[in-house]
């Protein structure tokens, strides 16, 4: 059974995701601090992460930031209503996915059952395929995994699903609507912000300099497309 980790200091709200996963067949736990919630991280294996940006102490993006040191696993961030720069902060930092409070909690069962089952799906696609290969990159399917001249590396879920999109694709021109709703598995809105920040984290990992990216290459106004000459 899927295990998922909350962490927010509202207990009130804790205790009822909890119960609310529950019915859906997802076992959960919570604890209210980022450091209590790095301890039980080492101590336990989940398959997905709720976490709050508004924490004592720790907030959320100190949190985010030692998580993914450590985890690849996805990482879904509660935000305050129209606070668009911590949803940017948060997706660059590693995040997968972001709700606002308040928040239908129909939309956050929805939300982490998609991130599970994608990460899932995405484990278990290698096939008979294992690696892609590249110039200066190899993307390893079984272990969720890139190797460039800085060394091997785990790729977070959502960065790992949007890479292996566009380069199984290469040379393809994607839209933002056709990467948006393959990567989330949801209809797309119009809101850019997410792929973006991904693209950008990306390139930090992938390129030799990500302002001339080799890999995952800007068709203005349209999307991106995966060079089709590495």
């Amino acid at each position: 059974m899927n295990k998922i980790l909350i962490i927010d200091d509202d207990k009130e709200l804790c205790t009822l995701i909890k119960r609310s996963v529950q019915a859906e067949n997802i076992e959960a736990d919570f604890c209210n601090t980022g450091k209590e919630g790095l301890q039980k991280l080492r101590e336990q294996e989940y398959q997905l992460v709720v976490l709050d940006v508004m924490m004592p102490g720790m907030d959320g993006f100190e949190t985010l930031e030692e998580i993914r040191k450590e985890y690849s696993l996805p990482i879904l961030m509660f935000t305050s209503k129209n606070d668009s720069i911590s949803k940017v902060r948060g997706l660059r930092a590693g995040a997968d996915d972001y709700l606002t409070k308040p928040f239908d909690m129909d939309e956050l069962i929805a939300r982490i059952a998609s991130l599970i089952r994608r990460y899932t799906r995405f484990n278990q696609q290698a096939g008979a395929i294992q690696k892609l290969n590249f110039y200066g990159l190899q993307i390893d399917l079984e272990n969720r995994s890139v190797t460039t001249s800085n060394g091997t590396f785990e790729l977070p879920p959502k960065e790992f699903d949007l890479l292996l999109y566009c380069a199984k694709h290469q040379g393809k021109i994607l839209t933002k609507q056709q990467i948006y709703e393959e990567v989330w598995g949801e209809e797309y809105f119009y809101d850019d912000s997410n792929i973006m920040a991904i693209i950008s984290r990306l390139r930090k990992k992938l390129e030799v300099n990500p302002s001339s990216p080799k890999y995952i290459q800007t068709v203005k106004g349209i999307g991106y497309r995966f060079n089709k000459e590495v």
